[in-house]
């Protein structure tokens, strides 16, 4: 009977290594989960001669990748598709080397078809799906190879891959609602300071000798709007560019940070509507995520610390880590995330529920329905709220303009009428 090497984590999230005897690796991995564990890697052992051969073997083909290629970054869109083709060629019962190739050629040259052409070169030497793309990390996320691994082990990859296609489309998706929120305000605020600023700049000034010859004192109004345009004309450009640069440019830096990214994360939660948005968006990724891989079978230590890396929010990895820390010690979820105060307490009583139940993947499916359900709602809201709001403040803006200039006038023609 041949005998197999794992490592599993056990129920405490520690790493634990032994061998195993049994018929087939689907026999070892039911060997391994039924002591409690969850296998991780599964290697057999083909005796010692062949053993340190392997081993041998295998350090001079890791020394000749060291100067291979690695993918780079691909989009969420070809990544999903091809999650979802491989899935279906899985699932009609074709080799995995064959599906890959069958996908490498079906790509368009690029960056997706290389990743497919190196993992499918790994996969034909003998490396795991799932080893074989996690050396390409810009290609693939540590979800993405979870997941696949938990579905290598589990014998069930065209099910997982297709859960996880199924995920990523929905995270496109809520992506795709909150980025359309912004894009509009934003393009409005833009064209309104760059219109402003045009007439600050070019046209205001060409009132300035007309309201000299007058000789009058010009009212209040009036003289405001003079002296911002002499302003502009300054050093006003120049300041309104260093500021956009600069918040940039600090943005940056303390994104460097594990601290700064901190701050900035709080400070856009705490954004009145919008930071509503960007918390309800968080929430519903991370219970997503965590779901997902809990109903893939990944245990619960290890996808706790995927969704955490995955949040997206340092103020929700941060609860997430504690959270993590808190099951160690043989808390529940619930109790530490009711103590971070970054959900609101239906989440943590739902999780709850979903832990006392034994059906917290689904549980946590439902709320990220319900978080995602809430984000178009909102959004929809606050773009039917903007447009108004915008050409309200836009006519305001030049409306003060038109009535600072024709104030002057006004009076020289009332001067005119009572003389």
């Amino acid at each position: 009977m041949p005998t197999f090497q794992y490592e599993a984590m056990n129920s405490s999230g520690q790493t634990v290594k032994g061998t195993i005897d049994a018929d087939t690796s689907e026999e070892a991995v039911a060997k391994i989960r039924s002591m409690g564990n969850f296998p991780t890697k599964l290697k057999e052992r083909t005796g010692k001669g062949r053993s340190a051969a392997a081993a041998s073997g295998g350090k001079a083909k890791e020394a000749g990748r060291t100067g291979r290629r690695t993918a780079g970054r691909v989009s969420a869109k070809k990544l999903t598709q091809f999650t979802r083709q491989l899935s279906t060629l899985q699932d009609a019962g074709l080799p995995l080397l064959r599906s890959l190739r069958i996908l490498e050629e079906q790509q368009k040259p690029g960056m997706m078809r290389v990743a497919i052409r190196l993992v499918g070169d790994d996969v034909e030497a003998g490396t795991s799906l799932s080893e074989s793309m996690a050396r390409h990390p810009k290609t693939f996320s540590r979800l993405y190879i979870n997941m696949v691994r938990a579905g290598e082990l589990g014998g069930v990859l065209d099910l997982i891959l297709q859960r996880l296609a199924d995920f990523m489309e929905r995270a496109e998706a809520l992506k795709r609602k909150v980025i359309g929120a912004m894009i509009y305000p934003s393009v409005v605020i833009f064209f309104a300071i760059a219109i402003v600023s045009a007439l600050l700049v070019f046209v205001v000034p060409q009132f300035k000798d007309i309201f000299a010859e007058l000789g009058s004192e010009l009212p209040a109004m009036t003289q405001m709007l003079m002296d911002l345009s002499e302003w502009m004309q300054g050093v006003g450009i120049f300041v309104l560019i260093g500021v956009g640069v600069g918040l940039f440019v600090v943005s940056k830096v303390l994104r460097q940070s594990k601290g700064g990214a901190f701050f900035l994360d709080k400070v856009k939660i705490s954004i009145p509507i919008m930071g509503g948005i960007i918390q309800k968006t968080v929430v519903a990724r991370f219970t997503r995520t965590l779901g997902t891989l809990l109903s893939a079978g990944v245990p619960i230590l290890e996808a706790l610390s995927t969704t955490a890396e995955t949040a997206g929010n340092e103020v929700f990895e941060s609860a997430l880590v504690k959270v993590r820390a808190g099951i160690r010690e043989g808390d529940s979820i619930a109790k530490p995330l009711r103590q971070a105060r970054v959900v609101d307490s239906m989440v943590v009583n739902m999780i709850d529920v979903g832990e006392e139940t034994g059906e917290l993947d689904q549980m946590l499916a439902r709320i990220a329905d319900t978080y995602e359900d809430e984000v178009d709602t909102a959004v929809s809201s606050l773009v039917s709220l903007l447009e108004p709001i915008m050409i309200i403040v836009l006519g305001s803006i030049v409306a003060f303009i038109v009535i600072a200039l024709f104030m002057p006038m006004v009076g020289m023609l009332e001067a005119v009428q009572n003389s």
